[in-house]
């Protein structure tokens, strides 16, 4: 979508593809990329500037860490529900020690 059909021009674009990705909130974290990252959204260029007092490096720091806490809260949850999803479609399978004698199909290795 950012290219044309010569596909010459993606360099020139990647910045602003990238900016889009980062800028769209994550399907499990519901966090903007660049917010997770930052710790604040992203400037778009025509708001207007307000007059705030600089916000100290330790604040900075603690709500960076307090926004990836929360994503990273958000994708372990997500990945035991998936974990959980997955887990009633598998049965049990068995466990191989060093030494054990299995049987290998070859159907899929290249001579």
């Amino acid at each position: 979508m950012f290219i044309n059909h010569q596909q010459e021009q993606w360099p020139d674009w990647l910045g602003t593809a990238e900016f889009a990705y980062n800028n769209k909130a994550h399907s499990s974290t519901k966090t903007l990329l660049f917010k997770a990252n930052y710790g604040q959204d992203p400037r778009m260029g025509f708001e207007v500037r307000k007059r705030e007092k600089y916000e100290g490096a330790e604040k900075f720091v603690a709500k960076i860490k307090e926004i990836q806490g929360e994503a990273k809260a958000a994708l372990e949850k997500v990945q035991e529900e998936m974990r959980k999803y997955v887990d009633r479609k598998r049965g049990e399978v068995d466990k191989y020690k060093v030494g054990d004698l299995v049987i290998l199909s070859t159907k899929d290795l290249k001579y």
